[in-house]
């Protein structure tokens, strides 16, 4: 059995965002030389997420919406976390959204339903944050 690691790193321009990685999982697959195991990615920080869903903007708007919702970024005070720190809610949104995935390989590609797709989900952004991809297989 064979293992592949690699650290993606992300810098977002916005406190929030959702991030397409598929990409750059399937960059990572292809460098492992593995062609049937699993992979597993996950965010490497407590304010940020990795989940699949479909790559459809009217879908992201409603995750924003719904997590806004869930965990409203203000007012900062309603949150006991925040003394001296803002992001409470980013903590919570991960909470929601999860902190891996992991996706079969079989024949060398990502073993998806339809539409699925990796996103990296930033809550608490701005600064530089990790996203681990550790692939193991044959």
């Amino acid at each position: 059995m064979k293992s592949y690691r690699k650290e993606l790193w992300f810098e977002t321009s916005r406190r929030r965002e959702l991030i397409n990685i598929t990409r750059e999982v399937e960059a990572c697959l292809r460098e492992s030389g593995i062609s049937e195991g699993l992979v597993l990615v996950n965010a490497m920080h407590i304010s940020a997420s990795v989940f699949i869903n479909d790559d459809e903007s009217g879908l992201h708007a409603d995750l924003e919406t719904w997590l806004e919702k869930l965990a409203p970024e203000k007012p900062h005070t309603q949150y006991a976390h925040n003394k001296g720190e803002d992001n409470a809610d980013a903590h919570l949104k991960r909470t929601i959204m999860g902190r891996e995935v992991v996706v079969a390989v079989t024949g060398g590609n990502l073993d998806f339903g339809p539409w699925e797709q990796i996103f990296y989900g930033e809550f608490d952004g701005m600064r530089r944050k990790r996203v681990l991809v550790k692939i193991i297989g044959d």
